[in-house]
């Protein structure tokens, strides 16, 4: 029997992964800014975690989703400046992609 193969993961993919904290792992969502050609080459993938805390997201490099349901999130999160890398294995399940849901520039 094979082992099943993971799907490589997409730049855009909205993910639920176990982030490492100070006192505890926590399971949480991000999305994933690392290209699909640094992910053929790593084992790692670099995100943007994903808050509920909206209101705090203020800084102009923070992006607020409008489209949060459409992507897969349960609320109206944004996701932040602060870029984590984390191991491929800490991807827990795929929920959903941060571009899908728009339109592509210029349609």
């Amino acid at each position: 029997m094979h082992p099943k193969r993971k799907r490589i993961p997409g730049t855009g993919d909205v993910v639920l992964l176990d982030f490492p904290g100070v006192k505890q792992t926590k399971r949480r969502p991000a999305v994933i800014v690392s290209s699909t050609l640094y992910h053929r080459q790593r084992a790692d993938v670099i995100v943007r975690l994903i808050t509920s805390q909206i209101d705090s997201a203020t800084a102009a490099t923070d992006h607020v989703l409008e489209d949060w349901i459409q992507v897969g999130l349960t609320h109206p999160s944004a996701y932040r400046t602060f870029l984590v890398t984390v191991p491929r294995r800490a991807i827990r399940r795929r929920i959903g992609n941060a571009f899908s849901a728009r339109p592509a520039i210029g349609s």
